[in-house]
Order: structure tokens, then sequence, then C-alpha cells
């Protein structure tokens, strides 16, 4: 059981669309096996629930149908929300929510913007395909949200974007979901989705970088076997070809797994090719194990995770009840895809970390979850939050922008025009018609006490013996 505190590309146009497409229910797309027809470019079967989907509500006042040629209400602009608030990767989904509430709880207070309230109606897909793509039909031809928003994982999104292109005669936009992958950054789906954080390539070929220029060159690769473990892979070794080298050597695992399996067999697969550091492209519960069995094994050479793993959930499983609790911690090296959060130089930073102390949002009581009854303690801060924090800031002002009387038609001009745009991260925002991305630094942290802090000298960290 799981014990927690916590480039981009232009667009070509797509076929031509579907009229009238029928209307699908969240229960019968699953029932009726359409969900793999979604699925069919990505992965070659579906592995998720078949029953005990997602319901839920919003959070703040429940999501009343559209007036207006269905585009809006009259007082609130509802953000549609698939995401993983139950199973083992609950924490990701819900600190990302617990970020975004805290600012969108202050905006709220104030006015809103332009008079009308942001809510979110949330969904839990548990981080499986087949309910993120029922929830995407019901958010879209039930809910009749606004956008979509917040979305986590990989193999959730990459499920999710058929649906979208399907029915894009809705004009319905994919926002800032939590995953660095390449299907929304590439055609044929890049068009309905904007993405805010760094990609995996760009996390992955930093880590690679940085390890070869310590001499760490046989760099191996540990991934949760699926789209987003093979995107990470794929990242990996296109970074060490730039370099001269090949992964030395690689091991998988299934989404899903907890903290409590154990990794020593990947691990010895790992240890045989004798690598100089293994970079992880996995969620905290399956990275965590990794983690802890690589130390007791012997495997000592950094251990290197993107930002998805949601690094705050993963130390506190690494650090929970041992006498040393950085026993299994000082191989770790995170790349980050937002500034550190104790970094109160910056303005957004200093801003997240006021309202989530004011409002410490508390994990959402209205959504029918997959897996039901599941105990989750929150963090003060975390990178997840923050980053939830900065989505929300970001959609606000994009919203704002346009205007009283805010349509979906309007939605690609008015984050087009976001040029130059401080949003209070130390790196400026742009999008455009081949800009889908719109911040690119990924940042390093390290184990220091009972959090991750910026990585300042890879030499004198990881630095070859």
């Amino acid at each position: 059981m799981e014990h927690s505190k916590t480039d981009p590309a232009g667009g070509n146009p797509s076929p031509p669309t579907v009229p009238n497409p029928p209307a699908i229910t969240r229960r019968s797309l699953i029932g009726s096996g359409l969900a793999a027809l979604f699925g069919a470019p990505f992965a070659k079967s579906l592995s998720g629930a078949d029953g005990g989907l997602a319901g839920g509500g919003s959070a703040g006042r429940p999501a009343a149908p559209y007036v207006h040629r269905g585009l809006r209400q009259d007082d609130e602009i509802v953000l549609g929300v698939s995401a993983a608030f139950s199973g083992p990767s609950r924490g990701l989904g819900t600190e990302l929510y617990r970020g975004s509430m805290a600012y969108f709880n202050e905006l709220n207070e104030n006015g809103g913007v332009n008079g009308r309230r942001i809510v979110m109606k949330l969904l839990d897909d548990g981080y499986q395909p087949d309910p993120c793509v029922a929830n995407t039909i019901e958010l879209m031809q039930d809910e009749r949200v606004f956008l979509l928003f917040n979305y986590v994982g990989t193999p959730t999104v990459t499920r999710a974007l058929p649906v979208l292109k399907t029915f894009r005669d809705q004009q319905v936009f994919l926002f800032f979901p939590f995953t660095g992958a390449e299907p929304q950054r590439e055609p044929p789906y890049d068009e309905f989705a904007f993405n805010l954080r760094a990609s995996y390539r760009q996390e992955t070929a930093g880590l690679v970088d940085n390890f070869v220029n310590i001499g760490r060159r046989r760099v191996a690769v540990f991934y949760q076997n699926d789209a987003y473990g093979r995107s990470g892979w794929a990242g990996v070794r296109e970074a060490l070809a730039r370099h001269g080298e090949t992964i030395a050597g690689e091991a998988t695992y299934t989404r899903g797994t907890q903290f409590s399996a154990s990794m020593r067999e990947q691990v010895n697969i790992l240890l045989d090719r004798s690598p100089d550091a293994v970079i992880c492209i996995g969620a905290y519960q399956a990275c965590g194990a990794f983690a802890r069995d690589a130390v007791d094994l012997g495997l000592h050479i950094p251990v290197a995770n993107v930002s998805f793993v949601g690094s705050e959930n993963m130390l506190q499983l690494l650090q929970e009840g041992r006498p040393d609790p950085n026993s299994h911690t000082r191989w770790l090296v995170n790349s980050q895809v937002v500034p550190s959060y104790a970094d109160t130089s910056l303005p957004a930073v200093q801003e997240y970390g006021e309202l989530m102390e004011r409002y410490d949002p508390r994990p959402p009581d209205d959504v029918e979850r997959i897996t039901p009854n599941e105990p989750y303690e929150t963090f003060p801060q975390s990178f997840v939050s923050l980053e939830g924090f900065v989505n929300a800031k970001l959609i606000a002002e994009i919203i704002r922008r346009m205007g009283d009387d805010p349509q979906r038609s309007g939605i690609e001009e008015a984050v087009f025009n976001v040029r130059n745009y401080d949003l209070g991260v130390g790196e400026r925002v742009s999008f455009g018609p081949n800009r889908r991305q719109g911040l690119q630094r990924v940042y390093y942290t390290v184990v220091e006490g009972d959090r991750f802090v910026p990585l300042t000298d890879w030499e004198a960290s990881f630095g070859m013996p």
C-alpha cells in the first residue's frame, strides 16, 4: 500500500471530419470495444479496467449544461479533467489538482476571469487508457466542458488524442497534459493539444549529455512497458546516438506495479551490462522499488528519473520508516520541468507557496474513484503541485485574453497571442502555430535531507571514481 505525504512542431491538416459523429457514452464506448479503435495508433492492446468506471463532480459547484451555442455558462468556465485520482499513481493526479486549485481558489474569490469562476469537472481514470478514452467522451459530449486540462500520463493522453481528432468539429483542445511524450507534439495530433512543460526528449537529452560530460557513457534504461516508457527510451537512444553511444542495457516493468514489488530481476539484468548510469522512465512506485533494490544489490551508480515520476511521492516511499532515511537516495538525480519550489526569488514560486499555505487544497472528495478507499496524505509543496499551479495560472491568462464572450472558436487565437509572456518562473512563455509548447527549460535535482534540491555540480556529485 502506498504511503505518501506527499521540438514542438507545427501541425498538418488532418483528414476531413466525419459529419455529425454519433453520440457515444463513456460506458458504451468501452462496452462496444470502440476504445480499441481510438487506441490503435499507439499500442497493440488496451490494458485497463472494464468496470468501476469513474464518475464524479466538479471542484466547486457541480457543472451545469452550457448555454449559448453549447460553449459557455454565464458564470462559470468548466475545465474537464481525466486523471489518476486512484491507483498506484494517484499522487500525480491529486497533487497536480491541488496546485491548480490553490490558484483557482484565489482567482475565484477575487471575481474569477472576466466575472466567471473557473471550476474543474473531475473524472478518475486510474492512469489507465480505457477509462480515459471514455472520460474524454463524457466530458466532451455529456458535460460539454469548455476545454480539457491537466490530463496525467502518456498511455492515457495518447488514447484521448484520436477522440479529439474524431470530434474535431467541436473544437475541444487539451491543455497542459502532465506528460512530455511526443504524440501531442507531432502530427497528426499536435493541432489538438497545447503543452506547457518541456518534453521527455529534452529531459532525457539533458540527462544523457550531463552523464557523458562526466565520463558516464554507458547509460542503461529502466522503463515502463507502454507508450510512456517507449517515448523516454527513444529519447535516451537518440541522445546517446549523438555521442556515438548506444543504450548499455534495458529492463522493463508493467504499468501499475507497486512499491512492494521486487525489482531484483530488473536490477540484475542491468548489473550484467555494467552501466555507468541508469535513466528511469516510470512512475514513483515502480521507480522507487528499482532505486531501493539497486542499492541493496550493489548497483551504486546514478539512478535518474524524469519529471513524471513524482519526486516527493517516490522519496517518501524510500525514506519512510528507515533508520537511515538516505540509505537509498544517495544516487538519485531527478530532472524537473519547473524550478525548485524553494526558490522564492521567482514571483510565481513565491505566490505558489503563499497560496498553497493559505488554501491547503484537499484531495477531491467528490470523485467516484476506480479504486476506492485508498488514503492519501498530501504534501505541503511539491514539483507536481507547482506544475499544476503554473498550468492554472497560464490557462486563466489565456481565458482572460478571450474577453467577455469566450468561445471555443477563439481559443487558438488567444493562445497564439501569448508571446514572451512572463509567467514568473524565470522563463518567458511563447506560443504560435508552429510552437505548441510554452516552456523549454529542464532542471536537475538531488536529495538533500527530506527533499530534492537543485543539483549544482554534476562532477562533484556523480563523477567517475
